[in-house]
């Protein structure tokens, strides 16, 4: 998943020799720490400033003024030391706005995220482990291993529902094993198993409709729902994966006709498959769906449909009013709420599947503790924005950057949020971390612009996607080529030409959400 393991993991690589050690991007937790050592520093040369609040605690735009942050250095050295306690539960006091653990107050910290974190960890394990999903996509495959295209097709699709809901991206990796053969069976080469695979997933993260590790994590640090601008981004995620899957599909067209116009090559034995291939060297029989794996993508389906259900603002979304006052059967559920739903499921899931209590338990915990790794990515986040709000210096970049957007049409400014956000997702490779970096110095900006804060955040979560389809930092990319025995430049070469068009159409998107919004 793009950010259940922050896209940082990374494949094993040969021992290099002595004195010959290949340079290793540095993961998103060795990033965020030293993003959180230089921003605490930063904070001794950039002055204190803030803006006055409305009612709904935004800044008011021309009310920036420079102030005294009233912090020795002392004060100073306490929030780096506690930026990790407050990045889970801060608490900010209505007063002074300083976050420490020990206020009284609204919570700054980002517990809910947090805890929602783990607890979809924890249900993501539990469905894999009953192999239903695993089975379930294994069946589609074979069933249309005679028929090419559509075969293309039907897994990208499903990779990229999978990831516009919850972010699927690392459990690619599993199946190059079934794709490979099947497509080599069917004429096709092993560049066409990869685009199924990473830009079929890819394409679904990059418009995440409900994705809590992107979406999720994003509108709770810009402080708007999750189903906030939910329609740009279907509308988005339907048209950029229809693009997505004709460009493999035409690619994959050209290689039947013309295996010498294949940008991977093919490696010995590739060429003597057939369709009819079966067992290690070919498409082998995939076993049938039992009713209870039939059960478990049943219970899977309507929890993430119930989700969705569960945070969509439906009278704005019918109405076409922002401020339309809630259908009495709204839930308008948050983090808390989802995080119970996830670890309720996971229990149920396991129940259907007849795990029992000892397995279940275990794989509970298991799915918990794998995902980890981005809840503290979110807390380290977090607990810069800290270190940055004590200081008072939030308010002072703020103002930076509102000159250079001040002025420019709603459209041009949620572009410049797209680009703007590429080098940071390169950089923090982690989506969650990325999102609770950037999003509480965005948000703001959005209000500037008269743009909605939801078209930030699917401009931002656009950026991350689109660089996570070819990055070498992920180990969704640079795994999944080494998985197929595609090089890594092949790949960049059937890739380019497809990121020029995804990069023009979020251009298009995000601008028009901007104006209409």
């Amino acid at each position: 998943m793009s950010t259940a393991g922050g896209t940082t993991g990374t494949t094993e690589t040969p021992e290099q020799p002595p004195g010959k050690r290949k340079f290793t991007f540095p993961s998103a937790l060795t990033v965020l720490a030293v993003v959180t050592i230089a921003i605490w520093l930063l904070a001794f040369l950039i002055p204190s400033g803030e803006y006055d609040r409305n009612g709904e605690g935004a800044p008011v735009e021309g009310t920036y003024q420079r102030v005294d942050s009233g912090q020795s250095f002392v004060d100073r050295l306490n929030d780096l030391f506690l930026s990790p306690v407050n990045g889970l539960y801060g608490i900010q006091d209505p007063k002074t706005a300083l976050v420490s653990p020990d206020n009284s107050g609204d919570l700054y910290g980002s517990a809910g995220v947090f805890l929602f974190v783990l607890a979809i960890g924890a249900f993501i394990t539990v469905v894999f482990a009953t192999g239903a999903l695993d089975r379930g996509i294994g069946r589609l495959a074979h069933r249309l291993r005679e028929r090419g295209a559509l075969l293309i097709a039907g897994v990208m699709v499903v990779f990229s529902v999978l990831g516009t809901v919850e972010g699927f991206a690392e459990e690619t990796l599993g199946f190059y094993g079934l794709i490979v053969p099947l497509m080599l069976a069917l004429g096709y080469d092993r560049m066409t198993a990869v685009g199924a695979i990473i830009l079929g997933a890819g394409v679904g993260v990059l418009c995440s409709t409900v994705n809590p590790f992107a979406t999720g994590v994003a509108s709770s640090a810009a402080d708007i729902s999750l189903g906030d601008g939910i329609a740009l981004r279907f509308v988005m995620w339907i048209v950029l994966t229809g693009v997505t899957v004709a460009y493999v599909i035409q690619y994959a067209r050209r290689v039947r006709r013309d295996p010498e116009r294949s940008l991977s090559g093919f490696l010995p034995g590739d060429r003597d498959r057939d369709e009819t291939a079966s067992g290690a060297d070919g498409a082998a029989e995939v076993p049938e769906l039992t009713a209870l794996h039939k059960g478990v993508l049943v219970a899977t389906a309507l929890v993430f449909a119930f989700m969705i259900f569960s945070v969509v603002p439906w009278a704005s979304a019918l109405t076409g009013d922002a401020d339309a006052t809630p259908y009495g059967w709204e839930l308008d559920w948050s983090f808390p709420q989802l995080a119970a739903l996830f670890l309720v499921a996971a229990v149920l899931v396991g129940i259907v599947a007849r795990m029992g209590e000892q397995k279940l338990s275990s794989t509970i915990i298991q799915g918990a503790a794998d995902f980890v790794s981005p809840a503290l990515v979110i807390l380290l986040a977090r607990g810069v924005t800290v270190i940055m709000n004590n200081s008072k210096i939030t308010d002072t970049v703020l103002h930076a950057i509102e000159g250079v957007v001040k002025g420019t049409s709603s459209g041009i400014f949620a572009i410049i949020v797209f680009v703007v956000n590429l080098p940071l997702a390169f950089l923090i490779p982690s989506t969650s971390g990325h999102a609770t970096l950037a999003m509480p110095i965005l948000a703001p900006l959005a209000d500037f612009a008269g743009v909605s804060r939801a078209v930030v955040v699917t401009a931002w979560q656009a950026a991350s996607g689109w660089m996570n389809l070819w990055v070498p930092t992920t180990a969704v990319t640079i795994g999944g080529v080494a998985l197929a025995k595609v090089g890594y430049d092949k790949y960049l070469r059937f890739v380019w030409p497809l990121l020029a068009i995804l990069f023009v159409l979020i251009c298009v998107f995000v601008a028009l959400g901007a104006a209409f919004t």
